[in-house]
């Protein structure tokens, strides 16, 4: 394969990225859940660093495209919010590291 080649399946790799993902903040959050199997609303605002509103905003967008689950519930009479990736969000996360790989290791 020429080099020229090479480079145009590289920009197809960035193609592919999933920009729902891409966003910073929300690329935060996929990788946190990626790791745990599921984390409240506290935990992940203190693991991202994303303040309440922009947490609850990107929580909303990966939930509207069915990347993640969000389950409210009480524990001792109080409201907690818990969030976990779905299979597809699992799946769209993994495609996107796969992609991201292929992009970077380009630049070897």
């Amino acid at each position: 394969m020429s080099r020229r080649e090479n480079t145009e399946n590289d920009m197809d790799a960035i193609d592919r990225l999933d920009r729902v993902i891409h966003e910073p903040a929300r690329l935060k959050i996929m990788t946190q859940l990626y790791v745990v199997e599921s984390g409240d609303f506290v935990y992940l605002m203190r693991t991202t660093g994303l303040t309440r509103g922009n947490l609850s905003s990107h929580m909303t967008k990966l939930e509207e495209v069915g990347y993640i689950e969000v389950i409210k519930e009480f524990v001792e009479r109080k409201p907690v919010t818990m969030l976990r990736l779905t299979d597809k969000g699992r799946t769209a996360f993994l495609e996107y590291r796969k992609n991201m790989a292929q992009a970077i290791e380009s630049t070897d």
